[in-house]
């Protein structure tokens, strides 16, 4: 029993480490933002959201092509091809001045990025299903958000003693070591008698058989617009923090803070979700996450941002109920889709990021000298999902 829970435990933790690449990719570079914009020649900081939005965009689109790849020659081989592509664009991005091909190159490590993503989810379908899939899920999840908590620090701290550019060799050093771990360790989980034989109409066909479940399709679309709302704040934490509160050095120590709520709360899912049910703990936290952004734009409509303390409460408390809509909206969308993980792991994925880039930069655009548009945007997103949410019947708990 002992070596079945350290066995778990060593899983879960790798699953997040295959995570926590892209977190670092992200979060590491967010205080590094105006320098970077500013080596590029881009000052605008609006402009600058998108070397955080682009690598999203990459995400999306690299899952549709990993996940439905993985059906037929398996999740590992994934994953190593990814993580090449990821080193590809790593060194495109450090050797050049180009604004536009940094974008590119962040495109391009969104792309690489996204199969350890998508693999590391379709090896937890394969391993679990239910409730405990979703418990699995909300640790990997918890796990991952230890990344945010430092990433910022870190990212700050190598800004300062060696350049921007030594961010993106930290995130390729990191990453390799992963990649070590998880060839030595971990098998391949993909079953032979799930196995698909390669061929261009796996496409079409895994695509058919997701699109014909409904849930599947719901929930997924919840997973774009909880994950437009959020990505709005990473976009734009670093301009609201360091440019409207002019809090730029304590900026990785407040973004820790949230990060580490956001940990709590989705530890305190994986605690409570095998008892209550992925359904009704979705079905409240979508109520709090709506109630909470309408009390913020009813109190603030003026435009006049509060107090940091005031604004921290109100992300925090916005926070602890994304934790638990992310790992449990991926959850209820895959859960009837074991026979086509893979593909349907990459949908879920492609739809829900295509969905938030432009939410995001959309919403984005309108934060410039208040924090009232974030609050709007989680409300209006928050609203849509509720009608989405209460269009699908409640699942019967396995």
């Amino acid at each position: 029993m002992q070596k079945e829970n350290r066995s778990q435990l060593e899983f879960v933790v790798l699953m997040a480490a295959l995570m926590s690449i892209v977190a670092l990719s992200i979060d590491a570079v967010l205080p590094a933002l105006p320098k970077i914009g500013a080596y590029l020649n881009s000052a605008n900081a609006t402009e600058n959201q998108k070397l955080i939005f682009t690598i999203f965009l990459g995400l999306g689109f690299g899952q549709l092509i990993f996940g439905p790849l993985s059906d037929s020659f398996g999740r590992k081989p994934m994953v190593y091809v990814g993580f090449g592509i990821f080193i590809i664009a790593s060194l495109i991005c450090i050797s050049t001045k180009n604004f536009e091909i940094v974008l590119f190159g962040r495109v391009l490590q969104g792309i690489g990025l996204s199969s350890p993503r998508t693999m590391s989810i379709a090896i937890v379908r394969d391993s679990y299903s239910g409730d405990h899939m979703a418990k699995i899920l909300s640790i990997v999840t918890m796990t991952f958000i230890l990344v945010p908590v430092i990433a910022p620090m870190l990212g700050q701290f190598l800004l300062h003693h060696f350049g921007w550019e030594s961010i993106f060799n930290v995130n390729l050093a990191f990453g390799s070591l992963i990649m070590l771990w998880f060839w030595k360790r971990q098998p391949e989980t993909l079953q032979n008698k799930y196995r698909k034989t390669f061929r261009w109409s796996i496409f079409k066909t895994g695509s058919i058989l997701f699109f014909q479940i409904k849930s599947a399709i719901v929930y997924t679309l919840l997973s774009g617009l909880i994950m437009g709302s959020f990505m709005v704040y990473l976009g734009t934490a670093q301009q609201i923090f360091q440019v409207q509160y002019n809090l730029g050095h304590y900026f990785p120590y407040i973004f820790a803070s949230l990060a580490i709520t956001i940990g709590l709360a989705t530890f305190l899912n994986s605690a409570i979700v095998m008892r209550f049910g992925m359904w009704n703990l979705v079905n409240i936290a979508l109520l709090a996450f709506v109630s909470i952004s309408l009390l913020y734009v009813i109190l603030f409509w003026s435009g006049d941002n509060p107090s940091i303390g005031l604004l921290i409460v109100f992300l925090i408390l916005q926070f602890t109920s994304v934790a638990f809509l992310f790992g449990n909206y991926r959850a209820l969308a895959m859960q009837p889709l074991g026979h086509i993980a893979g593909i349907g792991s990459a949908l879920n994925g492609f739809i829900s990021t295509i969905m938030a880039v432009p939410i995001a930069y959309y919403i984005g655009t309108f934060i410039t000298t208040s924090v009232l548009p974030l609050f709007m945007g989680f409300f209006i997103t928050g609203v849509i999902g509720l009608f989405l949410f209460y269009s699908v019947k409640k699942p019967v708990r396995a």
